[in-house]
């Protein structure tokens, strides 16, 4: 199983702005351009997420990943208003594990910072699909918190787009 760690970041890495907003996204949503988004959601068949990314999306409006399985990761929540979402409190390699042998085979990690870090201590993490957006934020929620360790990718693919927009695709070995 391939989970695919999906994420706009800003220059100097981070996912959102200091209190999660993602508002400076908004300049570089361009007309007729989704950055590959569309074919990516239609290859996955689930998508893991922490609590506060979960809440956080939940304050956009409508909820953007209708038609596909939804964990969420939470020690304390146990249970949410939607049908398509399961909160889960297993580890990493547990929830790996069990949607494997259910026949997934690939898993968009969306985030925030906690939960891509819990996965890829575990190195569970096996591509990087990273949109990275001309502007520096300064401070923020990180990709990653700082104790995720070390280790080298390979290239899979670099887009660029008129914009400045760059997106790079690295996969573990």
């Amino acid at each position: 199983m391939r989970i695919i760690y999906y994420a706009a970041i800003s220059a100097d890495g981070f996912l959102s702005g200091k209190s999660g907003e993602v508002d400076w996204l908004e300049p570089f949503q361009a007309a007729g351009e989704d950055y590959g988004y569309a074919k990516f959601f239609s290859s996955i068949d689930g998508l893991i997420m922490g609590r506060k990314t979960y809440d956080q999306i939940l304050t956009f409006g409508d909820w953007p990943y209708a038609g596909k399985p939804v964990w969420m990761l939470s020690s304390g929540r146990r249970s949410t208003s939607r049908q398509d979402v399961t909160v889960t409190s297993e580890s990493p390699g547990a929830l790996a594990q069990r949607l494997s042998a259910q026949g997934h085979r690939r898993v968009w990690m969306v985030g925030g910072t906690a939960a891509a870090t819990a996965f890829e201590r575990e190195e569970l993490l096996t591509d990087y699909v990273l949109t990275i957006i001309p502007v520096f934020l300064g401070v923020g929620q990180s990709l990653f918190n700082a104790s995720v360790g070390s280790g080298q990718l390979t290239m899979a693919e670099t887009r660029t787009f008129p914009n400045g927009v760059v997106q790079v695709h690295h996969k573990r070995p």
